[in-house]
């Protein structure tokens, strides 16, 4: 897990957009802090299913101590709501089946124990993570993750693509952050192939035309023209994580600033009013109270 504080926020990207997710554990060493905080992150952005890869397997000599691990992997997976008596979990050696690929790119299954275990995790991803439907039928939309500038061709837009398609020749907007502006898609790629047209579910790279690097940034989007428009005000109800959820230590007033992670951007914004809600029952509307402080676990 990559457990830097500062790449918490390229990890909501991630995980935001994920269909599912492979959690990579050291089977030497086990679980750390950060591979609980990812954990909740996946929970709590959505991620809807994981596959467990213990590493290091090689390092490690009695298989008891494996085993432990997997049974440590398991119960950190259930205590944040994921399955984890269900969950499949491979153990290998990442490096040892690079180094096996690295000195016979051609090496076919079943020709090193290494490279089969990282095609088991395969399998276990295509068998466990189902195919989720994807929305084509509506308006395209791209979150811009990156922005690249090719000599002689222009600016290329990266992203995934969250809902609906996109050909070649076809209008878009880029939307947010600055002035919308509208342009014309003359180039599609995904790794490093062209396409004629993209769907919901691709990381693809758009080619946008007469576009320069500067006009565009992470965290705007690419859609269909007139299918969205920027907001800098929204209302929501919010769940309030405690400190154990990882949430807040504290309570917090009106005029607190926190950091909004939408899609791609992480912006600062300030909540200018609130009111709890508390819930005769599941099914009834919410009944609204107004109070001036908001605590860990409250709903707002």
């Amino acid at each position: 897990c990559p457990g830097h504080a500062d790449y918490v926020k390229n990890m909501i990207t991630g995980a935001a957009q994920m269909d599912g997710a492979i959690l990579v554990v050291s089977g030497a060493d086990g679980p750390m802090p950060q591979t609980k905080e990812h954990i909740l992150l996946a929970k709590q952005v959505g991620v809807p299913n994981m596959v467990v890869f213990l590493n290091k397997e090689d390092q490690v000599d009695d298989a008891e101590l494996l085993e432990l691990v997997e049974l440590e992997v398991r119960e950190t997976l259930d205590k944040y709501e994921f399955p984890g008596d269900e969950i499949p979990v491979v153990s290998g050696s990442a490096l040892l089946a690079l180094e096996a690929l690295v000195e016979n790119p051609s090496i076919k299954r079943g020709e090193n124990k290494w490279v089969d275990k990282i095609y088991d995790l395969m399998d276990q991803v295509d068998k466990y993570i189902p195919t989720p439907d994807r929305e084509t039928d509506k308006p395209f939309l791209l979150a811009v993750e990156d922005v690249l500038s090719i000599t002689g061709r222009g600016t290329v837009a990266t992203g995934r693509v969250e809902r609906g398609t996109l050909k070649v020749g076809e209008n878009v907007e880029l939307v947010g952050l600055k002035d919308t502006k509208s342009t014309v898609v003359t180039g599609l790629e995904m790794f490093k192939k062209t396409l004629d047209e993209t769907m919901a579910g691709d990381n693809v790279g758009v080619l946008l035309r007469g576009i320069q690097k500067k006009d565009v940034e992470r965290g705007m989007v690419l859609a269909k023209p007139g299918s969205i428009t920027p907001h800098t005000k929204f209302e929501a109800q919010v769940y309030v994580l405690t400190k154990e959820e990882g949430g807040r230590h504290s309570p917090f007033l009106v005029g607190y600033q926190p950091q909004f992670f939408i899609r791609t951007t992480d912006v600062t914004g300030k909540i200018v009013s609130f009111s709890h809600i508390q819930m005769k029952n599941p099914s009834s509307v919410a009944e609204e109270h107004s109070n001036k402080m908001a605590m860990p676990g409250d709903r707002i």
